[in-house]
């Protein structure tokens, strides 16, 4: 058995497992990492225009950045957003043409919808 250890250790082949092994251990936590996709689909039933929509984590008021990359919903068009989240739940946040704010939070599994009305409660720092 020693002999056929030793000839591993002086082996090429030894050497190109080793690397597989090491490059291996260094992708999986990178594969591990990744968030999963979501597909939110957001239904503007209201009178305002949306201009910025935020995902955040639902115990704080981090917001990412703005998943409508400089475009808007218009009252009465609907937007799907393929974003990644690696949470159970995920805060929505929109904001209007008035600078004010709408919540909600939504299960982070399946295809999620928020439809907003003119009844939707807004807060517009006041």
């Amino acid at each position: 058995m020693r002999n056929l250890r030793d000839a591993l250790l002086n082996s090429k082949i030894y050497f190109c497992v080793l690397m597989l092994v090491a490059m291996l251990s260094t992708l999986t936590p990178l594969s591990a990492t990744t968030a999963p996709p979501l597909t939110i689909k957001v239904v503007n039933n209201s009178s305002w225009e949306i201009r910025r929509f935020y995902l955040s984590p639902v115990d704080n008021d981090n917001w990412g950045p703005d998943q409508l990359n400089e475009s808007s919903i218009s009252p009465g068009a609907t937007r799907t957003l393929n974003v990644s989240w690696d949470q159970s739940t995920v805060k929505l946040v929109a904001e209007d043409q008035d600078g004010c704010f709408m919540y909600t939070t939504v299960e982070a599994t399946g295809n999620p919808v928020w439809t907003i009305t003119s009844d939707t409660t807004r807060n517009c720092g006041g």
